[in-house]
């Protein structure tokens, strides 16, 4: 366990949040950020079973204020933070004609605008460390969009850039920042889908199954890693196959 570094993980409920959390766990602290208490508390059972140290916390990424004043807590609590991972995320799908104001500014306030409140937040601690890993999970869909996603489609594209500038912007201080693209994976956001749209993506999957989200959690861990020391600015996709361009 290496009680210099320590993983903050936004989305850290459940998905892939959840098999991120736990996989960093093995290796150093991990501090949890999501509005679902129940999905915490389950994750940190979880975790603590195989000896990890977690500690969570009830929080809203998408409030600039409540990440600010909770980055000072965090540091005063638990130590700086040096892994930052940013995973949470939301669905309002519809088509774009009958989606209103309100779906389109929640999906962007907290898709993207809660990666920049995060980082915003939790930034400082690795610049005078001068060491640090961010990596944030966009999706295929900021690469292709998504018919019904014009939304969530926008919000994961605006990571991808938003990883890239903050790659070049950080590298000097050692600061690596990467996405991860997953593809179809298997979490409670995707269960709800029927069973037609699933057979639909599935035929698109050269692999011919749909991802876990422990298959996303390892690739996570790598570009934490020193293995990942010269990857930055990259976007990793994570999808069987289903897009090959």
């Amino acid at each position: 366990m290496n009680e210099e570094r320590r993983a903050l993980i936004t989305g850290g409920a459940a998905g892939i949040g959840r098999a991120i959390a736990m996989e960093l766990a093995r290796s150093y602290p991990v501090v949890l950020l999501d509005l679902n208490e129940e999905g915490l508390t389950e994750t940190k059972d979880l975790i603590e079973k195989e000896g990890g140290k977690v500690h969570c916390y009830k929080a809203d990424v998408s409030s600039f204020e409540e990440m600010t004043g909770l980055a000072s807590k965090v540091e005063k609590e638990e130590g700086p933070i040096t892994v930052i991972v940013n995973n949470a995320g939301i669905t309002r799908d519809t088509l774009f004609m009958r989606m209103d104001a309100a779906a389109w500014e929640l999906v962007l306030k907290v898709n993207l605008t809660g990666a920049f409140n995060v980082c915003k937040a939790f930034l400082r601690p690795m610049l005078k460390a001068r060491w640090g890993r961010i990596v944030n999970i966009s999706s295929v869909a900021g690469q292709t969009g998504n018919v019904g996603q014009a939304n969530y489609a926008a919000s994961k594209a605006g990571l991808i850039g938003f990883s890239k500038s903050l790659a070049r912007e950080l590298g000097a201080r050692d600061i690596t920042v990467n996405c991860i693209a997953p593809g179809f994976i298997q979490t409670p956001m995707t269960d709800v889908l029927s069973a037609d749209i699933k057979d639909a993506y599935l035929t698109q999957i050269p692999l011919k199954r749909f991802g876990t989200p422990e298959d996303v959690a390892k690739i996570v861990r790598f570009l934490c890693s020193d293995d990942a020391s010269y990857i930055t600015g990259q976007v990793i996709r994570v999808d069987g196959g289903m897009l090959t361009a």
